[in-house]
């Protein structure tokens, strides 16, 4: 009867580490569905942005408005009949009597025109900055929407790949508890069905975050997408798709599209300075930041808001008009001619009360210039703390993430195999198979958990230092 029993738990042995080997080398896999990597929606997000499109345009029409704001404003022609006789209408009745034209050219006040122009070229100046840090924002977005499709579509493949295992480990309780021979019982053939459940249940949610990821990623990828060759990989070769399949096609199948298995190692600005240990002070981190889009169009603003402060300043000045009109006189009723009239003037207002209107405007001015300095170190100050926020971050995961590869994770895998082959030699409990099996689970998700926010940091990291760098 003993050896009957130890052969019957070797046998059973031998089959599960049997299944474990067939369920760690897949004799296929599917090749037939597009990958999109993390460069190729990055790339496609930033070339079909309509607010890089309309951003373009706003610049434009400051710049057009530029033009059009340092030319002179359009003379005036009148023309009138003067003094006609009410009686006769008689054109030559009385010497008062002439057909007028008249010109007026208005000159605006001191310098207002150039330096209207000058302001406006300012405000233009703001826009390509603008478009800078939404490319480094939308690079950030996308960067961090990809990568929680990774995150969920690798658990998936990490609880698939255990799902087998916990199926075998089913199997052999079910065949240990029917034999009658193990320690195995009825509670333990629950204990792992109602594992097995919640795998399912946990696939269940990731393939929902991993659908509702790609249909959020699916906003920033275009037509360009489906035609372009640097877009599309099979098994690591690139293909074409068909370019005359519509954009909207393609947002209905983003659910069936996959990221790739190997995540991606973003390159790090200046890896140098983020990653010691040493702490970044703010005064360094400012001289870094003082580059950024951002900060720069701001700069592009106040300068803008100085010279309206100087276009306020010079209603100080008056405003000239000048004028001119000849008048033609028809000859008298005896036949004698009559002199043509020739009129010249100029006219001018005075800024004598200028203690409520042009005092006001100026202090107005400066006001707004001091809000828009305001909102420039505020940005600063936030962006300060975010680094460093973000930097700390970094480096905590970065330990846990060598604590996982070089303790945790081998030290999960040797507990599940020593409680598995205890168990196997009819010197374990079931209970705590299942138990290390999990725990093996739940630590290498946790670890691809890790290695997403590490990537997620560096793309945040990176933003902040774009300024440094030429950005493409």
């Amino acid at each position: 009867m003993n050896i009957y029993c130890s052969t019957t738990r070797k046998l059973t042995a031998i089959c599960f580490f049997c299944g474990l080997f067939l369920l760690a080398y897949p004799t296929h896999a599917n090749t037939d569905q597009s990958v999109l990597t993390l460069d190729a929606a990055t790339k496609s997000a930033i070339q079909n942005d309509p607010w890089l499109q309309g951003n373009r345009h706003r610049q434009n029409s400051i710049e057009s408005m530029s033009i059009a704001a340092g030319t002179l404003p359009d003379p005036k022609v009148s023309i009138n009949l003067v003094n006609i006789a009410a009686d006769s209408f008689d054109f030559g009745q009385e010497a008062m009597t002439q057909f007028k034209v008249g010109v007026s050219q208005m000159l605006p006040r001191g310098d207002s025109l150039a330096i209207k122009q000058q302001q406006l070229n300012l405000l233009a100046s703001e826009y390509p900055f603008q478009r800078e840090d939404r490319k480094a924002k939308l690079k950030v977005m996308v960067s961090q929407l990809w990568l929680d499709v990774y995150k969920a579509q690798q658990s998936i493949a990490l609880i698939e790949k255990d799902r087998g295992l916990f199926e075998q480990l089913a199997d052999v309780a079910q065949a240990s508890y029917a034999s009658t021979i193990g320690k195995t019982r009825q509670q333990d053939i629950v204990r792992a069905q109602l594992e097995l459940t919640r795998l399912d249940d946990r696939l269940t949610m990731l393939n929902q975050q991993k659908e509702m990821g790609l249909q959020k990623l699916s906003e920033w990828l275009s037509h360009s997408f489906l035609e372009s060759d640097d877009f599309l990989e099979r098994d690591g070769e690139q293909s074409l798709k068909d370019s005359n399949l519509e954009s909207e096609i393609f947002l209905l199948q983003a659910s069936s599209l996959k990221v790739t298995k190997r995540i991606p190692d973003i390159k790090m600005l200046f890896p140098e300075q983020v990653l010691s240990k040493a702490k970044i002070s703010n005064q360094k981190l400012f001289k870094y930041l003082a580059g950024h889009p951002s900060v720069v169009a701001l700069k592009q603003r106040i300068k803008a808001s100085k010279s309206g402060i100087a276009l306020v300043k010079q209603k100080y000045k008056p405003e000239w008009r000048l004028n001119a009109s000849y008048g033609y006189r028809d000859d008298n009723s005896l036949g004698q001619q009559r002199s043509d009239l020739f009129s010249i003037g100029v006219s001018f207002d005075i800024p004598l009360f200028t203690g409520n209107r042009q005092d006001k405007q100026v202090q107005s001015a400066v006001s707004k210039s001091a809000v828009i300095k305001t909102q420039k170190w505020s940005l600063i100050r936030k962006m300060i703390a975010s680094v460093q926020s973000t930097r700390t971050q970094l480096l905590r995961l970065s330990e846990r993430q060598s604590l996982y590869r070089t303790k945790l994770i081998p030290q999960m895998h040797d507990q599940a195999e020593a409680s598995l082959t205890a168990y196997t030699n009819d010197d374990g409990d079931f209970a705590e198979v299942i138990r290390s099996k999990i725990a093996e689970l739940n630590a290498s998700i946790d670890a691809l958990s890790i290695d997403v926010e590490r990537q997620k940091n560096i793309a945040q990291l990176n933003y902040f230092f774009i300024g440094n760098v030429e950005y493409k």
